[in-house]
């Protein structure tokens, strides 16, 4: 089993920044996908960014709405994964979750046995 804690939202105006962590114990895998979601109040929960991690390569991608304000990153060696959040919109105001799957980004939130329990980013105009 896998367990991930997330920590770092809170409350930040239009512009600001968060960094939001992931810590993850419990069972290792040597590919494996970390992504962040979120989700907002009466919407359905939308992908963020994700990274994955092989013994070759990292490999990421983000959504077109936060690309070029985001940034995801892993701390193999610590087994955390990090979003830096820059420049953010009230639009970004959501829970955010990280997720963790074995092996490679397949698409969708179904694919992820794993998940945190959310931590709620508030940006105010």
């Amino acid at each position: 089993q896998v367990q991930l804690v997330e920590s770092g939202g809170g409350l930040v105006q239009a512009g600001g920044s968060l960094r939001l962590s992931c810590a993850a114990s419990g069972r290792t895998f040597s590919t494996y996908t970390m992504t962040w979601f979120r989700q907002a109040p009466g919407k359905e929960r939308q992908f963020v960014a994700f990274i994955t991690r092989n013994d070759l390569a990292l490999y990421y991608d983000y959504a077109d709405s936060v690309k070029g304000r985001f940034t995801i990153s892993i701390d193999n060696a610590n087994n955390k994964g990090y979003l830096q959040m820059n420049s953010l919109k009230p639009e970004d105001t959501a829970v955010y979750y990280c997720a963790l799957r074995n092996g490679p980004y397949s698409g969708g939130d179904r694919n992820y046995a794993y998940w945190g329990q959310g931590t709620q980013v508030t940006v105010s105009a």
